[in-house]
Protein backbone atom coordinates (compact mmCIF):
# COMPACT_ATOMS: atom_id res chain seq x y z
CA UNK A 1 0.00 0.00 0.00
CA UNK A 2 2.95 2.43 0.90
CA UNK A 3 4.62 1.62 -2.57
CA UNK A 4 1.39 2.95 -4.13
CA UNK A 5 1.19 5.75 -2.52
CA UNK A 6 4.65 6.66 -2.93
CA UNK A 7 4.41 5.45 -6.96
CA UNK A 8 1.28 7.79 -6.94
CA UNK A 9 3.24 10.85 -5.59
CA UNK A 10 6.20 10.48 -7.88
CA UNK A 11 4.45 9.48 -11.29
CA UNK A 12 3.94 13.85 -11.78
CA UNK A 13 7.22 14.08 -11.41
CA UNK A 14 8.14 11.50 -13.53
CA UNK A 15 5.70 12.23 -16.33
CA UNK A 16 7.35 16.23 -16.09
CA UNK A 17 10.89 15.05 -16.56
CA UNK A 18 10.32 12.57 -19.07
CA UNK A 19 8.62 15.86 -21.05
CA UNK A 20 12.09 17.95 -20.52
CA UNK A 21 14.25 14.95 -21.66
CA UNK A 22 11.53 14.86 -24.73
CA UNK A 23 11.58 18.79 -25.27
CA UNK A 24 15.57 18.49 -25.39
CA UNK A 25 15.23 15.59 -27.73
CA UNK A 26 12.57 16.81 -30.63
CA UNK A 27 14.17 20.55 -30.65
CA UNK A 28 17.52 19.60 -32.35
CA UNK A 29 17.18 20.33 -36.24
CA UNK A 30 17.70 17.22 -38.43
CA UNK A 31 19.72 18.17 -41.26
CA UNK A 32 20.94 16.50 -44.91
CA UNK A 33 23.63 18.13 -47.14
CA UNK A 34 22.02 18.32 -50.56
CA UNK A 35 23.67 17.82 -53.83
CA UNK A 36 26.18 20.51 -54.73
CA UNK A 37 25.13 22.58 -58.01
CA UNK A 38 26.74 21.86 -61.48
CA UNK A 39 28.27 25.16 -61.41
CA UNK A 40 32.09 26.04 -60.47
CA UNK A 41 32.92 29.36 -60.11
CA UNK A 42 36.71 28.49 -59.06
CA UNK A 43 37.35 30.01 -62.53
CA UNK A 44 36.49 33.66 -61.56
CA UNK A 45 38.40 33.56 -58.47
CA UNK A 46 41.95 34.44 -57.99
CA UNK A 47 44.25 34.72 -54.98
CA UNK A 48 42.38 32.90 -52.92
CA UNK A 49 43.89 32.76 -49.32
CA UNK A 50 44.05 29.00 -47.93
CA UNK A 51 43.87 30.33 -44.22
CA UNK A 52 40.39 31.85 -44.45
CA UNK A 53 37.56 29.46 -42.78
CA UNK A 54 33.89 28.80 -44.18
CA UNK A 55 31.10 31.02 -43.48
CA UNK A 56 28.55 29.25 -42.42
CA UNK A 57 25.07 31.21 -42.77
CA UNK A 58 21.74 30.01 -41.91
CA UNK A 59 18.45 31.22 -43.26
CA UNK A 60 15.69 31.21 -42.47
CA UNK A 61 11.45 32.81 -43.87
CA UNK A 62 8.14 33.19 -43.42
CA UNK A 63 8.01 33.32 -39.75
CA UNK A 64 4.86 34.85 -39.61
CA UNK A 65 4.65 36.77 -36.01
CA UNK A 66 1.08 37.70 -34.57
CA UNK A 67 2.89 40.44 -31.95
CA UNK A 68 0.11 41.28 -29.53
CA UNK A 69 -2.59 39.55 -31.46
CA UNK A 70 -1.14 36.40 -31.12
CA UNK A 71 -3.54 34.22 -28.79
CA UNK A 72 -2.59 31.34 -26.20
CA UNK A 73 -2.06 28.34 -28.81
CA UNK A 74 0.24 30.66 -31.05
CA UNK A 75 2.20 32.53 -28.17
CA UNK A 76 2.27 29.55 -25.65
CA UNK A 77 3.02 26.50 -27.61
CA UNK A 78 4.06 27.04 -31.78
CA UNK A 79 6.31 30.20 -31.02
CA UNK A 80 7.49 28.62 -27.68
CA UNK A 81 8.47 25.73 -29.69
CA UNK A 82 10.05 27.99 -32.63
CA UNK A 83 11.97 29.49 -29.91
CA UNK A 84 13.59 26.72 -28.81
CA UNK A 85 14.42 25.50 -32.20
CA UNK A 86 16.42 28.86 -32.94
CA UNK A 87 18.64 28.15 -29.58
CA UNK A 88 19.09 24.50 -30.03
CA UNK A 89 20.21 25.56 -33.87
CA UNK A 90 22.44 27.60 -32.70
CA UNK A 91 24.14 25.44 -30.01
CA UNK A 92 24.29 22.59 -32.68
CA UNK A 93 24.95 24.31 -36.19
CA UNK A 94 27.08 27.24 -34.78
CA UNK A 95 26.45 29.54 -37.70
CA UNK A 96 28.41 32.84 -38.30
CA UNK A 97 25.62 34.48 -39.26
CA UNK A 98 21.44 34.53 -39.61
CA UNK A 99 19.54 35.97 -42.46
CA UNK A 100 15.93 36.19 -42.56
CA UNK A 101 14.17 36.54 -45.85
CA UNK A 102 11.02 37.99 -45.51
CA UNK A 103 7.73 37.98 -43.98
CA UNK A 104 8.35 38.52 -40.67
CA UNK A 105 5.17 39.55 -39.70
CA UNK A 106 1.99 37.74 -40.60
CA UNK A 107 0.37 40.64 -41.47
CA UNK A 108 2.61 43.68 -41.09
CA UNK A 109 1.07 45.63 -43.54
CA UNK A 110 -2.06 45.49 -42.11
CA UNK A 111 -0.47 46.74 -38.66
CA UNK A 112 -0.28 50.03 -36.56
CA UNK A 113 3.01 51.25 -35.87
CA UNK A 114 2.23 50.60 -32.08
CA UNK A 115 1.74 46.68 -33.40
CA UNK A 116 4.65 46.23 -35.10
CA UNK A 117 6.70 46.90 -32.25
CA UNK A 118 5.00 44.12 -30.68
CA UNK A 119 5.75 41.79 -33.92
CA UNK A 120 9.46 43.75 -33.79
CA UNK A 121 9.68 42.21 -29.97
CA UNK A 122 8.85 39.29 -30.30
CA UNK A 123 11.33 38.74 -32.89
CA UNK A 124 13.57 39.67 -30.99
CA UNK A 125 12.78 37.44 -28.50
CA UNK A 126 12.75 34.17 -30.39
CA UNK A 127 16.01 34.57 -32.08
CA UNK A 128 17.87 34.82 -28.47
CA UNK A 129 21.42 33.70 -29.14
CA UNK A 130 21.27 35.11 -32.66
CA UNK A 131 21.08 38.55 -31.93
CA UNK A 132 24.53 38.47 -30.77
CA UNK A 133 25.55 37.26 -34.78
CA UNK A 134 25.49 39.33 -37.97
CA UNK A 135 21.58 39.38 -38.80
CA UNK A 136 19.70 40.73 -41.91
CA UNK A 137 16.58 40.52 -42.41
CA UNK A 138 14.52 41.37 -45.99
CA UNK A 139 11.31 42.67 -46.76
CA UNK A 140 8.30 40.56 -47.20
CA UNK A 141 4.90 41.17 -49.02
CA UNK A 142 3.04 40.31 -46.02
CA UNK A 143 5.67 42.89 -44.13
CA UNK A 144 4.92 45.72 -46.67
CA UNK A 145 1.33 44.90 -48.44
CA UNK A 146 1.13 44.98 -52.12
CA UNK A 147 2.12 47.14 -54.78
CA UNK A 148 -1.37 48.91 -54.66
CA UNK A 149 -0.82 50.04 -50.78
CA UNK A 150 2.91 50.32 -51.03
CA UNK A 151 3.60 53.33 -49.31
CA UNK A 152 7.40 54.57 -49.17
CA UNK A 153 6.84 55.81 -45.90
CA UNK A 154 6.03 52.79 -44.53
CA UNK A 155 8.71 50.69 -45.87
CA UNK A 156 11.21 52.99 -44.80
CA UNK A 157 10.06 53.27 -41.33
CA UNK A 158 9.97 49.60 -41.18
CA UNK A 159 13.40 49.06 -43.25
CA UNK A 160 15.00 51.19 -40.14
CA UNK A 161 13.94 48.82 -37.88
CA UNK A 162 16.09 45.80 -39.42
CA UNK A 163 19.76 46.11 -39.68
CA UNK A 164 21.68 47.58 -43.17
CA UNK A 165 18.46 47.86 -45.22
CA UNK A 166 18.26 51.61 -46.96
CA UNK A 167 15.05 53.29 -47.37
CA UNK A 168 13.56 51.30 -50.10
CA UNK A 169 14.01 48.00 -48.39
CA UNK A 170 17.52 47.00 -50.06
CA UNK A 171 21.49 46.37 -48.98
CA UNK A 172 24.13 45.38 -49.63
CA UNK A 173 26.75 44.59 -48.02
CA UNK A 174 30.47 41.98 -47.30
CA UNK A 175 31.13 39.82 -44.53
CA UNK A 176 34.22 37.47 -44.29
CA UNK A 177 35.20 38.78 -48.42
CA UNK A 178 31.62 36.91 -48.83
CA UNK A 179 29.74 39.58 -50.48
CA UNK A 180 25.50 39.83 -50.57
CA UNK A 181 22.67 42.02 -52.36
CA UNK A 182 19.44 42.04 -51.02
CA UNK A 183 16.42 43.86 -53.05
CA UNK A 184 13.30 44.70 -52.33
CA UNK A 185 11.58 41.79 -54.53
CA UNK A 186 7.86 43.53 -53.55
CA UNK A 187 8.37 46.58 -55.49
CA UNK A 188 10.15 44.90 -58.37
CA UNK A 189 6.11 43.93 -59.34
CA UNK A 190 5.19 47.42 -59.39
CA UNK A 191 4.73 49.67 -62.20
CA UNK A 192 5.31 53.45 -61.89
CA UNK A 193 6.39 53.25 -58.57
CA UNK A 194 9.21 55.36 -56.92
CA UNK A 195 9.90 52.56 -54.68
CA UNK A 196 10.63 50.29 -57.90
CA UNK A 197 12.66 53.25 -59.50
CA UNK A 198 15.14 52.87 -56.60
CA UNK A 199 15.10 49.00 -56.36
CA UNK A 200 16.51 49.66 -59.86
CA UNK A 201 19.25 52.27 -58.99
CA UNK A 202 20.11 49.57 -56.17
CA UNK A 203 20.32 46.93 -58.86
CA UNK A 204 22.57 49.35 -61.54
CA UNK A 205 25.19 50.82 -58.57
CA UNK A 206 25.64 47.14 -58.10
CA UNK A 207 26.07 46.61 -61.38
CA UNK A 208 28.79 49.49 -61.90
CA UNK A 209 30.65 47.86 -58.88
CA UNK A 210 30.54 44.39 -60.44
CA UNK A 211 31.93 45.63 -63.82
CA UNK A 212 34.49 47.99 -62.09
CA UNK A 213 35.87 44.99 -60.25
CA UNK A 214 35.85 42.31 -62.91
CA UNK A 215 36.37 43.84 -65.90
CA UNK A 216 38.84 46.96 -64.71
CA UNK A 217 37.73 50.70 -64.08
CA UNK A 218 38.43 51.80 -67.26
CA UNK A 219 36.31 49.41 -69.43
CA UNK A 220 34.08 49.80 -66.87
CA UNK A 221 33.43 53.34 -67.04
CA UNK A 222 33.39 53.24 -71.47
CA UNK A 223 30.62 50.70 -70.75
CA UNK A 224 29.00 52.98 -68.50
CA UNK A 225 25.40 54.31 -70.64
CA UNK A 226 24.66 51.19 -72.49
CA UNK A 227 21.57 49.99 -72.01
CA UNK A 228 19.12 47.37 -73.99
CA UNK A 229 15.52 48.80 -73.26
CA UNK A 230 12.92 45.80 -71.59
CA UNK A 231 9.58 46.01 -71.27
CA UNK A 232 7.54 47.84 -68.52
CA UNK A 233 10.31 50.16 -68.23
CA UNK A 234 13.32 47.99 -67.52
CA UNK A 235 16.67 48.77 -68.36
CA UNK A 236 19.70 46.16 -68.33
CA UNK A 237 23.27 46.66 -69.05
CA UNK A 238 24.59 45.08 -71.95
CA UNK A 239 27.79 43.18 -70.91
CA UNK A 240 29.47 39.51 -71.77
CA UNK A 241 30.49 38.68 -68.35
CA UNK A 242 29.80 35.05 -67.76
CA UNK A 243 27.49 33.61 -65.07
CA UNK A 244 28.51 33.63 -61.80
CA UNK A 245 31.62 35.91 -60.39
CA UNK A 246 28.88 38.69 -58.77
CA UNK A 247 27.31 38.96 -55.09
CA UNK A 248 25.23 36.25 -53.48
CA UNK A 249 21.52 37.16 -54.48
CA UNK A 250 18.51 37.67 -51.31
CA UNK A 251 15.31 38.15 -52.33
CA UNK A 252 11.89 37.44 -50.54
CA UNK A 253 10.08 36.03 -54.89
CA UNK A 254 11.80 33.62 -56.31
CA UNK A 255 13.01 34.86 -59.97
CA UNK A 256 10.94 33.78 -62.40
CA UNK A 257 11.04 30.18 -63.81
CA UNK A 258 9.96 28.59 -67.42
CA UNK A 259 7.61 24.99 -66.72
CA UNK A 260 7.00 23.80 -63.47
CA UNK A 261 8.91 24.41 -60.52
CA UNK A 262 10.01 21.09 -58.05
CA UNK A 263 10.66 21.05 -54.65
CA UNK A 264 12.85 18.61 -53.12
CA UNK A 265 13.28 17.46 -49.44
CA UNK A 266 15.69 15.05 -49.00
CA UNK A 267 15.18 12.26 -51.75
CA UNK A 268 11.18 13.05 -52.25
CA UNK A 269 10.08 15.45 -54.90
CA UNK A 270 7.00 17.14 -55.85
CA UNK A 271 5.44 19.56 -58.27
CA UNK A 272 4.02 22.80 -55.64
CA UNK A 273 3.59 25.45 -58.24
CA UNK A 274 2.50 24.94 -62.02
CA UNK A 275 2.60 28.04 -64.72
CA UNK A 276 -1.16 28.43 -64.51
CA UNK A 277 -0.37 29.87 -60.84
CA UNK A 278 -2.63 27.15 -58.81
CA UNK A 279 -1.29 25.88 -55.52
CA UNK A 280 -2.51 22.56 -54.60
CA UNK A 281 -4.39 22.00 -50.95
CA UNK A 282 -1.71 20.21 -49.59
CA UNK A 283 0.38 23.72 -49.65
CA UNK A 284 -2.26 24.98 -48.00
CA UNK A 285 -2.99 25.26 -43.75
CA UNK A 286 -5.03 27.42 -41.50
CA UNK A 287 -6.07 30.04 -44.62
CA UNK A 288 -2.97 31.66 -44.53
CA UNK A 289 -1.50 30.73 -47.70
CA UNK A 290 -4.75 32.74 -48.90
CA UNK A 291 -4.97 35.50 -46.20
CA UNK A 292 -1.19 37.31 -47.60
CA UNK A 293 -1.09 39.82 -50.53
CA UNK A 294 0.47 37.41 -53.07
CA UNK A 295 -0.18 34.50 -54.13
CA UNK A 296 2.38 31.33 -53.71
CA UNK A 297 2.75 31.35 -56.96
CA UNK A 298 4.17 34.88 -57.25
CA UNK A 299 7.22 35.04 -58.75
CA UNK A 300 9.60 38.15 -59.91
CA UNK A 301 8.03 38.87 -63.19
CA UNK A 302 10.23 37.82 -66.58
CA UNK A 303 11.69 41.18 -67.70
CA UNK A 304 12.87 42.08 -63.89
CA UNK A 305 14.38 38.67 -63.67
CA UNK A 306 16.09 39.10 -66.86
CA UNK A 307 17.21 42.15 -65.99
CA UNK A 308 18.92 40.87 -62.27
CA UNK A 309 20.33 38.25 -64.02
CA UNK A 310 22.81 40.70 -66.48
CA UNK A 311 23.42 43.30 -64.09
CA UNK A 312 24.40 41.11 -61.16
CA UNK A 313 25.56 37.92 -62.39
CA UNK A 314 24.82 36.21 -58.90
CA UNK A 315 27.18 33.75 -57.74
CA UNK A 316 23.87 31.84 -55.88
CA UNK A 317 20.58 33.22 -55.20
CA UNK A 318 18.27 32.73 -51.84
CA UNK A 319 14.41 33.11 -51.98
CA UNK A 320 11.66 32.76 -50.09
CA UNK A 321 7.62 33.22 -50.12
CA UNK A 322 6.60 30.10 -51.56
CA UNK A 323 6.71 28.16 -47.87
CA UNK A 324 7.72 25.45 -49.93
CA UNK A 325 11.85 23.98 -49.82
CA UNK A 326 13.44 24.57 -53.97
CA UNK A 327 16.90 24.01 -54.88
CA UNK A 328 16.15 24.97 -59.36
CA UNK A 329 19.17 25.82 -61.82
CA UNK A 330 18.55 28.18 -64.05
CA UNK A 331 19.11 28.00 -67.67
CA UNK A 332 22.58 30.04 -67.60
CA UNK A 333 23.86 27.40 -64.45
CA UNK A 334 22.96 29.58 -61.84
CA UNK A 335 21.55 27.93 -58.93
CA UNK A 336 18.23 29.55 -56.86
CA UNK A 337 17.43 27.90 -53.47
CA UNK A 338 13.97 28.31 -52.14
CA UNK A 339 13.68 28.58 -48.46
CA UNK A 340 10.69 27.00 -46.74
CA UNK A 341 8.57 28.41 -43.88
CA UNK A 342 10.17 28.25 -40.77
CA UNK A 343 6.86 28.10 -38.59
CA UNK A 344 3.75 25.43 -37.59
CA UNK A 345 1.14 28.33 -38.89
CA UNK A 346 1.44 27.41 -42.78
CA UNK A 347 3.16 23.86 -42.39
CA UNK A 348 3.49 21.09 -40.37
CA UNK A 349 7.01 20.17 -41.15
CA UNK A 350 9.24 23.50 -40.40
CA UNK A 351 12.34 24.22 -41.88
CA UNK A 352 15.44 26.23 -43.18
CA UNK A 353 18.72 25.74 -44.95
CA UNK A 354 22.22 26.54 -44.19
CA UNK A 355 24.63 28.14 -46.61
CA UNK A 356 28.35 27.52 -46.34
CA UNK A 357 30.69 29.58 -48.35
CA UNK A 358 33.99 27.60 -48.96
CA UNK A 359 36.05 30.17 -49.54
CA UNK A 360 38.89 28.28 -50.44
CA UNK A 361 37.20 26.99 -53.34
CA UNK A 362 34.50 29.82 -54.27
CA UNK A 363 31.88 26.96 -53.79
CA UNK A 364 28.73 26.86 -51.67
CA UNK A 365 27.12 23.78 -49.90
CA UNK A 366 23.65 23.61 -48.93
CA UNK A 367 22.15 21.84 -45.92
CA UNK A 368 18.54 21.57 -45.45
CA UNK A 369 17.44 21.18 -41.75
CA UNK A 370 13.93 19.89 -40.92
CA UNK A 371 12.50 20.71 -37.37
CA UNK A 372 10.12 18.73 -35.57
CA UNK A 373 6.73 18.34 -37.15
CA UNK A 374 3.66 19.99 -34.82
CA UNK A 375 1.34 16.77 -35.24
CA UNK A 376 3.91 14.77 -33.69
CA UNK A 377 4.43 17.19 -30.47
CA UNK A 378 0.88 17.66 -30.39
CA UNK A 379 0.64 13.13 -30.08
CA UNK A 380 3.05 13.37 -27.75
CA UNK A 381 1.63 15.72 -25.09
CA UNK A 382 -2.00 13.71 -26.20
CA UNK A 383 0.00 10.56 -25.69
CA UNK A 384 0.76 11.66 -22.42
CA UNK A 385 -2.01 12.95 -20.91
CA UNK A 386 -3.83 9.72 -21.53
CA UNK A 387 -0.90 7.69 -20.24
CA UNK A 388 -1.32 9.59 -17.07
CA UNK A 389 -5.47 9.71 -16.19
CA UNK A 390 -4.72 6.04 -16.90
CA UNK A 391 -2.52 5.50 -14.43
CA UNK A 392 -4.66 7.72 -12.23
CA UNK A 393 -7.96 5.55 -12.55
CA UNK A 394 -5.90 2.29 -12.19
CA UNK A 395 -3.96 3.52 -9.16
CA UNK A 396 -7.65 4.66 -7.81
CA UNK A 397 -9.43 1.39 -9.01
CA UNK A 398 -6.26 -0.77 -6.77
CA UNK A 399 -6.33 1.04 -4.02
CA UNK A 400 -8.24 -0.79 -1.08
CA UNK A 401 -11.32 0.04 0.11
CA UNK A 402 -11.76 2.01 3.12
CA UNK A 403 -8.78 3.71 2.83
CA UNK A 404 -9.11 7.32 2.32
Amino acid sequence: MMAAVAWRSLLPVIMISVFMVYEEWVSFPSCKLLPSTTYSPDKHVENIDDSLEDLKVMMVANLLLLGSEAGFVNLYFRDYYMSKFFKKSFQSLNPDMLLVLGDVSAKGSELSRTKWLSVLHQFDNMLGPFLDLPLHVILGDRDVGECSGLCANSVNWIARNFPGLDSSGCGAFEISNISFVSLNAVALLCGNNKLRFDVEKVIERESVGLQMEIEGMDEANNGFGMFSEMSNDFRWRVNAMKSGPGPVLLLHFPLYRSGKIHIGEGSTFKSIIDPSGKVPASAQREGFSGTGPYDLSQTVPPNATEYIFHALKPRIIFSAHTQEFSDHTHPDGTREVTIPAMTWKVRDDPGFIVATFQRNKSAVSVTYCSVARESRILIAYTSALVLFLFFIIVSNTLEPKGLS
